[in-house]
């Protein structure tokens, strides 16, 4: 079984296309969303629906949540709340709906899909470096876990950070983000795993950032949101 996992896509539908013509190629049997949808861009709606049409396994991301319930961006960034808020305005009832009942976790076939964290996923905890992992490991027990939510692209084990999957023991690996990457790598972040041969690729490809921050400025979001994506933090 081939997946495509993506996380992060922060309703920026350049990245979110340009990942979906790259997925294509890739001959994958099921593509996996991570959460967090919206929030931060400028097209929530044409994420969605992508999203709904795309996706076979999707979960509830943060900012998902929050655009649902938004007394939950209180604890936000200013600007990330401003996000929020503009999208519960802007989305479509419809689109709302099917975010309020995205599940927080799913399981397919011994791995486990959640955004933040497996541990108190209605948290969302931060999993950055390999002590977040070590704690991660505690709170699941199927052999794979892939997480989003930081941004962050990495493999782990329970010894620390790897380059590569293995067969012995249980691994959490953090797919990066589609549509904000932080890890000053502007270019798009996907992954790709083959459980056939136990292979794990972090897909990075460059996108129209222009445009996308173009359409953020034009709905007058705050301009550090477009301005961050041309850096990658």
């Amino acid at each position: 079984m081939r997946l495509a996992i993506i996380s992060d896509i922060h309703s920026n539908l350049e990245a979110l296309s340009a990942t979906l013509r790259l997925i294509e190629s890739e001959s994958v049997d099921h593509i996996v969303c991570l959460g967090d949808i919206v929030g931060y861009g400028a097209d929530p709606d044409p994420c969605v629906e992508l999203v709904r049409g795309r996706c076979d396994v999707v979960v509830q991301g943060n900012h998902d949540a929050a655009v649902v319930r938004t007394e939950i961006a209180d604890s936000f960034t200013a600007n990330a709340r401003s996000a929020v808020f503009w999208t519960h305005r802007h989305i479509s009832p419809e689109n709302l709906s099917y975010l309020a009942r995205l599940p927080l976790q799913r399981t397919l076939s011994d791995i486990l899909f959640v955004h933040a964290s497996p541990c108190e996923p209605d948290q969302w905890h931060y999993i950055v470096d390999a002590e977040d992992a070590q704690t991660a490991f505690r709170c699941f027990t199927e052999t794979l876990c892939f997480v989003g939510h930081s941004h962050f692209p990495g493999i782990y084990d329970q010894r620390g950070r790897i380059a590569a999957l293995h067969r012995n023991g249980r691994m959490l690996v953090n797919v990066g983000s589609v549509g904000q990457p932080r890890d000053r790598d502007p270019r798009l972040s996907f992954g790709v795993l083959d459980t056939e041969d136990w292979s794990y690729r972090n897909v990075r490809a460059p996108y129209d950032i222009e445009t996308a921050a173009q359409k953020i400025l034009s709905a007058e979001l705050p301009r550090s949101l477009a301005n961050r994506l041309f850096v990658g933090t």
